[in-house]
């Protein structure tokens, strides 16, 4: 799949529109990626498929104390060097507000941005809490 809007078009959307509760979760967010979420630590996913739509890599980066993650460059060598396609980009808030913060949405960007150089789709990143989840996608801000 291929991007044809520029990354920062839809920076004016409403951040509460892309909420989606835990019962309407697809199978990816429900099974896939919710599992791997602690309620006291950010931690972050990088689930990376083949065109095919087939789970390649899945890399997990756990937050300091400080809450905040760093991707380190191991992840993305692993995910880049594969024959990964789209990625899923997820991190909890262990403070159980979905809404992304300034943050999560230049990193959001930049993320998309570098990966699109590489060929690759970033096709959502998803903010788990306890109820549900955050959508980039479904909040139009990706």
């Amino acid at each position: 799949m291929t991007l044809l809007a520029p990354i920062d078009a839809a920076a004016n959307a409403t951040p509460g529109s892309g909420y989606v509760p835990c019962e309407a979760e697809d199978d990816v967010a429900r099974h896939l990626l919710r599992p791997h979420f602690s309620d006291d630590r950010e931690t972050l996913l990088l689930a990376g498929f083949d065109p095919f739509e087939r789970l390649v890599r899945l890399e997990r980066v756990g937050g300091e104390d400080a809450g905040r993650c760093v991707i380190p460059p191991r992840c993305w060598r692993a995910l880049i060097g594969g024959s990964v396609a789209t990625v899923i980009m997820a991190h909890n808030h262990p403070s159980n507000i979905a809404q992304p913060s300034d943050a999560d949405i230049a990193t959001t960007r930049e993320t998309a941005l570098f990966l699109r150089t590489m060929g690759i789709e970033l096709v959502d990143h998803l903010i788990f809490v306890e109820g549900g989840h955050f959508s980039f996608r479904s909040g139009e801000m990706l």
